[in-house]
């Protein structure tokens, strides 16, 4: 097969799809790879790179997309590349389709075959995901912090406070992967930590290994309702995998929080978690609503690019070579690959992004 890897155009976006040694791979596995010109670039790939691992450089997006029979991204097509997109073509990329109706309608209309990384699930793991929600937690706590300085409109206090100084508070809204990352970074930097979940199995597991100073709450409204009052920081991790996310604190609730506390919401790529996020980027990552400070960038990972691609591209590396190497019928015979497909022959697959935009769902018979 031929496998694409376009350069990255969201803004702030300098990861890629694939480094040139996931490249060799792919070569060895008897495919070949197209890569536009400059794609590693911003994580520190040279194209000579590339060329040295067997890649064929082309100079333009559009000869990359017309060459190749799948194309590997990190991020979801912009509207700039949906005209670049080739019907029929094999998609594999975070698409976070439940927050995009109108890529939804083009994938369709396309009929691209569309596997994303976040649905793709293997027994109760999303290991496409879990790099990523990795960085995104502990860069979540770091930026919080950061944005709580007066200087970004904060309320002015350090994190982990000082000798004869309370120590500040941070909510975790979410107990996965990134919601553990989050919570180990701010237990680290000496805050008083709240983790909140409904998975009560997992609640218990992070109490017997998380640090004394985080605490596990079951999540209900009433009890969000009482750790915002308190809270100088919080973090929205929730997901429902390929749903759009439930919105956790609406905009009446921020009149319960102290003034110059921040949100950081990591669930933005899924619609956000809080009533008033909406997407940021690394170039203006905050807002402010009502005296709280909102910090939604929709590609946190972003701004940390080498560390970023190469631990992603270690986790899809194997599943990209499976499904280059694999005819289509029996790929779809396979769960793994039905959970991680969102579209297909011009439908959707997947019903959690049919009910988010309305459209009509289509299963994949195994």
């Amino acid at each position: 097969m031929i496998i694409g890897v376009p350069k990255e155009i969201k803004t702030d976006e300098f990861r890629v799809g694939m480094t040139p040694s996931g490249v060799m791979e792919l070569i060895k596995a008897g495919h070949s790879v197209l890569i536009e010109q400059g794609a590693g670039l911003g994580s520190g790939f040279e194209d000579s790179l590339y060329v040295n691992a067997g890649g064929v450089m082309l100079e333009s997006a559009e000869d990359v997309y017309a060459g190749a029979d799948m194309i590997l991204k990190v991020k979801e097509p912009i509207e700039v590349e949906y005209a670049r997109l080739r019907e029929g073509q094999i998609l594999f990329t975070y698409l976070h389709l439940a927050a995009d109706k109108r890529l939804t309608e083009v994938l369709c209309a396309k009929k691209i075959t569309a596997f994303a990384y976040e649905t793709l699930r293997v027994g109760r793991r999303l290991p496409l995901l879990e790099p990523m929600s990795e960085i995104a937690g502990r860069m979540a706590t770091l930026f919080g912090a950061v944005h709580l300085g007066r200087y970004f409109g904060g309320s002015g206090r350090l994190l982990g406070g000082a000798v004869g100084v309370e120590r500040n508070r941070v909510l975790v809204l979410g107990a996965g992967v990134a919601g553990k990352s989050a919570a180990d970074a701010a237990a680290g930097l000496g805050a008083e930590v709240v983790m909140m979940d409904i998975n009560t199995e997992r609640l218990t597991y992070l109490r017997d290994v998380m640090a004394p100073n985080v605490t596990m709450l079951y999540s209900t409204h009433d009890s969000i309702l009482e750790c915002i009052k308190t809270a100088d920081l919080i973090i929205g991790t929730v997901l429902l995998p390929g749903a759009k996310a439930p919105k956790l604190i609406t905009h009446d609730m921020l009149s319960l929080m102290k003034k110059g506390s921040v949100l950081v919401d990591v669930s933005i790529d899924q619609g956000g978690c809080f009533e008033t996020s909406h997407t940021t980027t690394h170039s203006h990552p905050t807002y402010e609503v009502d005296g709280i400070v909102h910090y939604c960038v929709a590609n946190m990972p972003g701004m940390y690019p080498r560390t970023s691609t190469v631990a992603l591209t270690n986790a899809t590396l194997p599943y990209a070579i499976k499904i280059a190497s694999t005819p289509l019928p029996a790929l779809l015979k396979d769960e793994l690959y039905v959970c991680a497909l969102n579209t297909y022959d011009g439908d959707v697959t997947n019903e959690a992004v049919a009910d988010a935009h309305a459209m009509p769902y289509k299963g994949i018979m195994l």
